[in-house]
């Protein structure tokens, strides 16, 4: 049995007057002892601050203190963060804005951004450190991520978007006693700069275009005053909504969607004929270039067979021809949803072994999440951005700016 490192008298005196039942709560012993604890680490951080040269040749000084509450395990922790003259004390421990301290709630939260289940999280804890957790502090330890969610959810915007990426994935979600198929809708834009973000998370039942009206306005009201291109799915009325709110925007139609709808009519024999014969129109060199292999198409055995697709590409085509006025290594960019679809399959990876969710909000803590880790790697522009900026300054001109250098 290993020695404690605390004298019987220390402990005695520690426990003497406590309350047993309440000796491990934040209210007791145990909160007592990591607010002090934690105030002496934050006070030995200052005196080694300003005992450095710098700091003792410009006179600089305490300046008292100012409290700040923190989260550690399940509990709220009120401590006294010291402060010096000239501003410059940034401590360690509990740095700037940050509200939780390292710990037991860092780890379950990066298991639940892994697709663990409050079940599996519990089990694993007993299994490795022989923790007994209960799913209900597990739960309580994952919903504290919905305050950040919403503060997330609120943000400000950038004022212009280069490309802004928007499609939906559909999620099972219990609601009203039933699991049903909802709509996970999420948009990434690409900053003028090149950097990329994550706009917003918006769950629906179905995904629809009246929706998406609301999804635009969100990011209008958020600061976003324009949107070079957006490149969306074939929905109906999509191109629609966000002209409404964007009537500057170019909507640029998924390639890769138009392709999968015209695939659909085919037998699975036909289908790598028919997409052989539907490539030289969105690889063409120019627009009308493209509307003439259309028309070949819509003349020959395919279109012919399946002159449905035909009308669709028809339907859509104001909406499939703005990426030729570009160059092919913008075209890349902005041809299809593949950007956001690499995200969604990040999500499912993550929502895949679950069967469905309980609530709109369990759901949403973890494709959060998710969403977090995944652009936690964004963390510079695609090394072409220098030509894709060139030639978006030529075709938008002033409504090509570069906010954040």
């Amino acid at each position: 049995m290993a020695k404690s490192k605390f004298k019987a008298e220390l402990l005695d005196e520690l426990l003497k007057g406590q309350d047993p039942k309440t000796v491990l709560s934040s209210n007791g012993l145990f909160g007592e002892l990591k607010k002090a604890l934690a105030e002496r680490m934050l006070n030995a951080e200052m005196d080694h601050h300003l005992g450095q040269a710098s700091e003792e040749a410009s006179g600089n000084h305490r300046n008292g203190s100012s409290s700040k509450t923190v989260l550690t395990g399940s509990e709220e922790l009120d401590v006294e963060i010291p402060r010096d003259r000239q501003g410059h004390f940034e401590p360690s421990l509990i740095r700037k804005y940050q509200r939780r301290l390292p710990g037991f709630d860092e780890k379950v939260i990066a298991m639940y951004a892994r697709g663990m289940t409050t079940r599996e999280i519990q089990a694993h804890l007993e299994e490795l450190y022989g923790i007994e957790v209960s799913p209900e502090l597990i739960s309580v330890v994952t919903d504290a991520v919905l305050d950040e969610v919403a503060q997330w959810q609120a943000r400000p915007l950038e004022p212009v978007y280069a490309v802004v990426f928007f499609d939906a994935l559909r999620v099972k979600i219990r609601d009203e006693g039933a699991v049903k198929n909802k709509s996970v809708y999420l948009a990434i834009g690409i900053r003028c700069s090149g950097d990329k973000e994550v706009l917003g998370l918006w769950i629906e039942q179905t995904e629809g275009a009246k929706f998406w009206l609301r999804v635009m306005n969100d990011i209008r009201n958020r600061g976003t005053e324009d949107i070079l291109i957006a490149v969306i799915d074939g929905l109906k009325g999509f191109p629609e909504a966000i002209e409404a709110v964007f009537p500057q925007t170019r909507v640029q139609t998924c390639i890769v969607h138009l392709l999968r709808y015209s695939l659909h009519f085919a037998s699975w024999k036909e289908r790598k004929l028919l997409a052989a014969a539907l490539r030289p129109i969105y690889r063409a060199a120019t627009a009308e270039e493209a509307h003439r292999q259309l028309e070949e198409f819509a003349a020959g055995p395919w279109g012919q067979k399946y002159p449905m697709i035909t009308e669709s590409w028809k339907r859509n085509w104001e909406h499939v021809t703005p990426f030729f006025a570009f160059p092919d290594f913008v075209r890349k960019i902005i041809y299809t949803t593949n950007a956001i679809e690499a995200l969604h399959s990040r999500v499912r990876k993550a929502v895949q072994l679950r069967g469905h969710f309980p609530s709109d909000e369990a759901a949403t803590k973890l494709i959060w999440l998710v969403l977090r880790n995944v652009a936690a790697k964004w963390v510079r522009p695609a090394i072409f951005w220098p030509s894709v900026r060139s030639q978006f300054a030529i075709h938008f001109g002033d409504r090509f700016r570069v906010t954040d250098q």
